[in-house]
């Protein structure tokens, strides 16, 4: 459940309140990519983050940390927030702007507010070296850029509370589960031997990936959870095709599978927005 979005969240938040270093901030960021860089996309941007302009050269990973502390500014209040936006759930973006459609099309953005007034987005976007179109294996990522918007402010965004998320989660959790094993008793003649196995695959690329010392508990077994539904989600859709018998039964699989994206990633969000509080209130 982890993406470059929340890591780069949650560790520069706890660097800013004190709790890491920025070594440690780039150590979490070098599990994405060997090398990152942050350029402006607009003169506001740049202007509320210090980044060049109009000189486009991209900025290295320290730089990537200096334009957050300045976008930040000299508020002790945690500042930085994540938006995990998909079509028809664009919480927490600026309606009709660029920063909106690019953090959509990538499904997560970082969102910097120093006033109500005064914010800016950060889209991540990999680069990939030149690779073989028939490569059986997926290319390692080369580079993750960062591009800066200006916004004029970020709309009002509905508290969700930690336990409500993890009493849904939790309800998805057997939701999913149950899905899985329909598959499985239906899979007959299919080469699966175990859908679990399977998950269990999906879950280990997302394990060294880990939150400052300061998470709570609580919010660390909700992006637990929601990586495990979201992984019985990924096996899943793609079992479907291959392990019901008619179209008519990958409509009702997967119309059962839909709503606990949702779950999934309004849980995911809850725990990450106390992971950020939780740095403030030591």
């Amino acid at each position: 459940m982890w993406c470059p979005s929340a890591t780069l969240s949650v560790w520069a938040n706890a660097w800013l309140a004190g709790f890491a270093a920025p070594d440690d901030v780039l150590d979490a960021l070098s599990h994405w990519a060997p090398r990152h860089s942050v350029t402006a996309y607009d003169s506001v941007a740049a202007g509320r983050t210090g980044l060049p302009w109009p000189d486009l050269d991209d900025a290295g990973a320290v730089s990537l940390l200096q334009t957050l502390r300045t976008a930040v500014g000299p508020q002790q209040v945690p500042a930085i927030g994540v938006a995990l936006p998909v079509p028809g759930d664009v919480r927490g973006l600026p309606a009709g702007t660029q920063f909106q459609r690019d953090a959509v099309a990538t499904g997560e953005a970082i969102v910097v507010t120093r006033d109500q007034s005064t914010s800016v987005g950060l889209v991540p976007d990999f680069e990939y070296h030149d690779t073989q179109e028939d490569s059986d294996f997926d290319p390692e990522p080369a580079a993750l850029s960062w591009t800066v918007y200006s916004a004029a402010g970020t709309p009002h965004t509905e508290y969700v509370d930690l336990g409500e998320a993890e009493y849904a989660l939790r309800s998805a959790v057997r939701s999913a589960a149950d899905a899985l094993g329909a598959l499985r008793v239906g899979s007959t003649g299919v080469d699966v031997d175990d859908p679990r196995a399977l998950v269990e695959q999906v879950l280990e690329t997302g394990r060294h990936h880990r939150a400052p010392d300061h998470a709570p508990t609580r919010a660390l077994r909700v992006l637990e959870n929601a990586a495990q539904v979201d992984a019985i989600i990924t096996v899943s859709s793609g079992l479907m095709p291959i392990g019901l018998q008619s179209s008519s039964e990958v409509q009702i699989a997967s119309d059962a599978l839909r709503p606990l994206t949702g779950v999934v990633r309004t849980a995911r969000l809850a725990a990450l927005n106390a992971i950020l509080r939780s740095a403030w209130l030591r």
